[in-house]
């Protein structure tokens, strides 16, 4: 799978992802504000910490991160069947 390998905080909730196959672009999280932990992105300073950490995770500190392949899908707007092959319906029935 893809890792990122660069990641920025934007306006309004929203970030850049460059991935290693050469996938960028923006993701927004504005889904998430204010549900449960994606509170604490309400205070900027904090949302304009993000990071890559271990394993490729997009993360902000220890209090939140998120799946770098969930992201890819989000950038990318594919199905998780189209990036893992173990999810193909023709290989699940064959």
């Amino acid at each position: 799978m893809n890792r990122p390998v660069e990641v920025k905080a934007l306006n309004l909730y929203k970030i850049w992802v460059r991935y290693s196959d050469g996938q960028k672009g923006t993701i927004d999280l504005n889904d998430l504000v204010g549900q449960g932990v994606f509170s604490l992105w309400e205070n900027p300073e904090f949302f304009k910490s993000v990071q890559i950490g271990q394993g490729g995770a997009i993360m902000w500190g220890d209090q939140i991160d998120l799946c770098p392949d969930a992201l890819y899908l989000r950038l990318t707007k594919k199905k998780p069947e189209e990036l893992f092959n173990n999810l193909r319906r023709d290989k699940i029935n064959a």
